[in-house]
């Protein structure tokens, strides 16, 4: 039940433009679950977030379609590389720079409106904007599928900067590419490893349920309050984690 709960509110923060594993992954840890599992089972369980949040934003998905379709896979590949790059390797060294990853993409978010502008001679420059922009989607798929928390905030960066500064556009193009990068990843897991079923199937059910209702919030509320909203999450996330691996 705690699982199930943590679930809905972190699929309706994260498919609002928050960050789903501000509530998940410490729901894990509170039920006992140590980290390592804990993080595998958040991502297996974020995949639910994709087909909920897809069906209530398809008005925004379908203005940014010709992206999407390009940046998928290479968001899907990113994700596939950082599950792989998982199992390989000791997480211990990463996750000390996770807090600071997750800690940019807030004042990023806070300092969208001064970054967009900069941003413009970027989109006016076709062969330089789509390297740009797959770039900086396969970077931030990399570390989606190798740990993922604050993913969601980095990516919906890039989008709101680089490909919509229209925030429920932005934010309903960063649904899709956070879950493209996630379903593959979380195949590898269960693949690769063990992963705690009893954990992810409430979380997940939750998840789902919540994502539905994200992309409505997303739609009608003030974009800049959004912003400023995403962005506190960020840093409260971004304190957590630092506290958790200090």
């Amino acid at each position: 039940m705690v699982l199930l709960g943590a679930g809905a509110v972190a699929g309706t923060i994260g498919s609002a433009g928050g960050i789903t594993s501000l509530v998940s992954y410490p729901a894990l840890l509170l039920v006992g679950i140590p980290p390592l599992p804990a993080n595998v089972a958040n991502l297996v369980a974020a995949v639910a977030c994709w087909p909920g949040a897809a069906l209530t934003s398809r008005r925004e998905v379908t203005k940014n379609k010709a992206f999407l379709w390009r940046a998928m896979p290479v968001a899907a590949a990113g994700g596939a590389a950082g599950a792989v790059l998982l199992l390989l390797t000791p997480p211990g060294a990463f996750a000390r720079i996770v807090p600071f990853l997750v800690l940019a993409g807030s004042v990023g978010l806070i300092a969208e409106p001064l970054l967009t502008p900069r941003a413009e001679q970027w989109r006016q420059r076709r062969f330089v904007r789509a390297p740009l922009i797959l770039t900086a989607v396969g970077v931030v798929s990399v570390y989606s599928g190798y740990f993922g928390a604050g993913s969601g905030v980095l990516l919906l960066l890039v989008t709101l900067v680089l490909v919509d500064q229209r925030l429920p556009r932005a934010n309903a193009a960063k649904n899709m590419l956070l879950g493209a990068s996630t379903v593959l990843a979380a195949a590898i897991y269960i693949l690769g490893g063990p992963v705690d079923w009893f954990a992810v199937v409430p979380l997940a059910v939750g998840l789902f349920a919540g994502s539905l209702g994200g992309p409505i919030i997303a739609r009608h509320a003030p974009a800049h309050l959004l912003r400023l909203a995403v962005a506190a999450l960020g840093f409260v996330l971004a304190l957590e984690l630092w506290l958790h691996t200090t």
